[in-house]
């Protein structure tokens, strides 16, 4: 039985999947259903979880080699909210680009986890070093 690290076995499976220059999606409550993407639905009221909590959770057993964000994500959110993201970050590059040209990454994601968040452009892929 695991006492530490990732319990969610679904989340484990998709990171163990998960190899060099690939990528995650970790998306908010409202993101758009990807059917030919694996979903792992973790959502279980409002903000709860959040996409940071899941990113918090996994960067410490997954090799972030880059992330990239809404543009919209800095207008939408106040100055703590980006300051959070960009802290839980720290040391790995991030790249924010318009909404329209990070919806276009997704297709080619290995996986996305959904989480309650109802932070606005709080989604994230994340790319494996």
């Amino acid at each position: 039985m695991l006492k530490a690290g990732i319990l969610n076995p679904a989340i484990n499976s998709l990171l163990s999947r998960v190899r060099h220059t690939n990528t995650l999606v970790i998306a908010d409550r409202g993101f758009p259903y990807w059917p030919q993407i694996e979903t792992i639905d973790i959502s279980l009221i409002d903000d709860m979880p959040q996409v940071l909590d899941v990113l918090h959770a996994i960067k410490h057993n997954f090799s972030i080699g880059h992330a990239f964000a809404a543009e919209e994500f800095l207008s939408a959110n106040s100055k703590t909210a980006i300051a959070k993201l960009e802290a839980t970050l720290s040391g790995i590059p991030l790249t924010y680009e318009p909404h329209i040209d990070f919806k276009r990454r997704i297709p080619n994601a290995i996986g996305l986890i959904r989480t309650g968040d109802t932070t606005q452009y709080a989604n994230l892929i994340l790319e494996s070093a």
